[in-house]
């Protein structure tokens, strides 16, 4: 086994990552990326915005029970993070607002992704590909580094003063989605890429890395039932972001949660029904205004009903309110229920009364046909769940207290979010900034 010593170890290449990486390039360490995959870039490859809440009021109300720390890190250091991104020579927008409450900047997430990796090989940085890392090296309780294991079976020891893991979440594997997220959590489709397999988490936790919450949930969001997803640009095509302006029924054709907070949480609740799966319901206006409109300046628009009907799932179009009644049997829901619910909210929206359950935003009722009924689940991006770390990115031990030698950063913390999200975009660049100065940080005092 071939012995080496850099400054920072980073394990994964995806937002997180990179972004370390060539931020750690810029201070003058050395470093070494490790990368499961055949390519860099993870799930962020099908990104394209970073958002998150605009300041810590709106932070607190739409995320109440996250990590106060971490949140408050993420709005203050959010604004340095979009400086950073431009200051590498990757175009960003000006800032636009995302869903009803956050405010983001669109880009090149390919351009970005490309260009950190550029920016650490520039500076003598490797990034290995196709290599796992077997175990972390712990000595006297310091994490100085991992064994790495290659393509061709090499074996590799890389002792580093700090070392990173940011692999992108566990929601590739599904032992760990039933034990963190949900007992169906192992039935969603994957909206990721498939190298986030908790590899991260698991190095971690065997190190002592204390964990967060398993109630705290997933980032997700609305697809039409029964369409694998054919590659990565369906991860957006096939979400139905146009569902906080609809209407979502269960199995006994009920409204259970208020669809207007965005269908990224309600994918929360909707796994907790019957079956997991619902009908999602819109009129003529809905369709009109939000399904074939973009969800986002500058997005493409996508006609999701048309995709969906084209690509086999379960879709109908209703002439009339009593067609509603008509859905096919085989379909297992209580149509009759679904028809009269609609009527009742229409009813309870049309007089200026809250419906049941309430509805924040859009509560104009529905009842301009024809009605557009496609069946939907959720999919699962990454988990809420994952390995707990302060404000400076230091992954902490059951006891409360950082590891020494350990960062984490992206989709493999944890206690950031709770049942709630504001840009995980956002989060894996804020904090992969922050592992990047901490490790700065460390090599300096070395």
């Amino acid at each position: 086994m071939t012995t080496e010593a850099v400054d920072l170890l980073i394990i994964g290449a995806g937002m997180a990552g990179l972004t370390a990486g060539a931020r750690a390039v810029r201070h003058g360490l050395s470093v070494t990326i490790t990368e499961t995959g055949t390519d860099v870039g993870g799930s962020a490859r099908f990104a394209g915005y970073a958002w998150t809440a605009p300041d810590h009021d709106v932070m607190d109300e739409h995320n109440p029970r996250g990590d106060i720390a971490l949140k408050r890190a993420l709005v203050d250091r959010f604004a340095d993070g979009i400086s950073w991104i431009r200051s590498i020579g990757v175009e960003t927008k000006d800032a636009q607002r995302i869903l009803s409450f956050g405010r983001g900047h669109q880009f090149d997430t390919n351009h970005y992704i490309d260009t950190c990796r550029r920016l650490v090989l520039d500076a003598g940085g490797e990034v290995l590909l196709e290599t796992d890392t077997e175990r972390l090296v712990i000595e006297h309780g310091v994490v100085v580094g991992a064994d790495v294991r290659a393509a061709d079976g090499t074996h590799r020891r890389i002792r580093a003063r700090s070392t990173l893991v940011a692999t992108g979440g566990f929601q590739g594997d599904l032992a760990l989605r039933t034990a963190h997220v949900h007992p169906r959590a192992d039935r969603m489709q994957l909206r990721s890429n498939p190298h986030s397999t908790g590899g991260g988490y698991r190095l971690a936790t065997r190190a002592g890395a204390a964990t967060g919450a398993d109630d705290a949930g997933f980032y997700g969001h609305l697809i039409p039932s029964g369409i694998p997803f054919a590659d990565g640009a369906d991860f957006v095509d096939m979400s139905l972001y146009y569902s906080e302006h609809a209407l979502l029924m269960n199995l006994r054709g009920e409204r259970f949660v208020d669809e207007t907070q965005g269908d990224h949480l309600t994918a929360m609740a909707l796994l907790e029904q019957p079956e997991g799966r619902g009908l999602l319901i819109a009129d003529a206006r809905v369709f009109r205004d939000w399904i074939v409109g973009s969800y986002v300046e500058g997005a493409v628009a996508v006609d999701k009903f048309a995709l969906a009907s084209k690509r086999g799932g379960r879709v109908g179009l209703a002439e009339d309110l009593d067609e509603l009644a008509c859905l096919p049997e085989e379909w297992g829901y209580d149509a009759a229920a679904v028809r009269d619910a609609v009527a009742h909210f229409n009813e309870q929206t049309g007089h200026g009364r809250e419906p049941v359950p309430g509805r924040e935003l859009d509560r104009l009722p529905l009842d301009e046909p024809p009605y557009y009924v496609i069946e939907t689940v959720p999919a699962i991006t990454f988990p809420f769940h994952g390995v707990r770390i302060d404000d400076r990115a230091r992954v902490l031990g059951e006891d409360g207290r950082p590891l020494p030698g350990l960062l984490a950063a992206g989709s493999d913390t944890g206690g950031l979010w709770h049942r709630a999200y504001a840009g995980g975009i956002a989060s894996a660049l804020v904090f992969g900034l922050t592992a990047a100065q901490t490790a700065a940080e460390r090599a300096h005092r070395s």
